[in-house]
């Protein structure tokens, strides 16, 4: 788990260095922007950090993740002058950050005393392990990967809308841009149902635990059907297909397959492989019939072999 926290903090700072010089040149309008978006960006990481070491709750950064690129992206299409194309992708990001907001908000996520809520249950656990059960070393890795490595992240996922302002860019909308829409809210679509099925499960299994009754075919404690009987993480692999999408529209803007303003999805999609592996590091641990579970369904793209375990 550590080897891949330092890899992701690593690429986190190589992989955007790199991509900045790659392809076309930033114009002038687009470098105030980014100079501009890092004050808001560093203020944001401080703001986790202090609240989280304060309040003993490091998901402050999660409280965030659905809402702060609603700002980002309204901000820079706010000084792009509104280019329409920067307006539609600001709803996109808008439509996400609406609906990841309400299926964080109704887990107890959000409360009058902002600093509450509920925790990510992987950090108590990542805390008792040794290495991270030392208050210096949880302070540097609050710091370093929860705060600042993840809010950077939520920015860099953003900005393929900073792409819009090139003057070779298509001025107004076009229907590939229709179709990288279409594809996207599709995504949400199906996030919103892979993460009811899970709630729905989650519920009616403590529901009859509390109520002492039968637990039946929720006694493997483990969604595995609907789009969970497709791929082990519908939800993860639907979250990287919308930023791919979002990333698509630089593609049109710049005319380049591989821009500056990749390192954002690219970055996500290897947070996502450490991630769930720590998340079925602690369902296999839990859960006797997991493992099995791992081996008859594919990671997240759904029949294939390669995304197993």
């Amino acid at each position: 788990m550590l080897s891949t926290i330092l890899l992701l903090i690593i690429t986190v700072v190589v992989v955007p260095v790199i991509s900045f010089y790659f392809g076309t040149p930033l114009e002038p309008l687009q470098n105030d922007i980014l100079s501009c978006m890092g004050i808001s960006v560093s203020v944001v990481i401080g703001y986790c950090f202090l609240v989280g070491e304060l309040a003993k709750n490091n998901s402050q950064v999660d409280k965030l993740w659905s809402i702060i690129p609603i700002y980002y992206v309204w901000h820079m299409a706010a000084m792009g002058d509104f280019h329409p194309r920067m307006v539609f992708m600001s709803v996109l990001v808008t439509i996400w950050g609406a609906r990841l907001t309400y299926n964080f908000a109704r887990r107890g996520a959000y409360q009058w005393k902002f600093w509450a809520g509920e925790e990510d249950y992987r950090w108590e656990i990542l805390r008792k392990k040794p290495g991270f059960n030392n208050r210096f070393i949880w302070m540097a890795f609050n710091l370093f990967f929860i705060s600042a490595y993840q809010n950077v992240l939520i920015f860099l996922f953003t900005v393929p809308i900073l792409t819009v302002l090139y003057s070779g860019s298509p001025e107004s909308i076009t229907m590939i841009d229709w179709i990288l829409g279409l594809l996207y809210v599709g995504c949400v679509i199906i996030e919103f149902i892979a993460d009811q099925q899970q709630y729905d499960f989650q519920t009616e299994k403590h529901r009859r635990i509390n109520a002492g009754e039968d637990l039946g075919e929720y006694k493997s404690g483990f969604i595995a059907k609907g789009l969970w009987g497709l791929v082990r993480h519908p939800n993860y692999a639907m979250e990287q297909s919308i930023w791919l999408i979002f990333y698509g529209f630089s593609v049109v803007s710049t005319g380049e397959w591989i821009n500056w303003s990749m390192p954002g999805c690219l970055l996500l999609l290897v947070l996502f492989k450490g991630s769930s592996d720590f998340s079925e590091e602690i369902s296999a641990e839990k859960y006797p019939e997991y493992k099995e579970y791992q081996k008859q369904v594919p990671r997240f793209i759904p029949f294939t072999k390669f995304s197993k375990k």
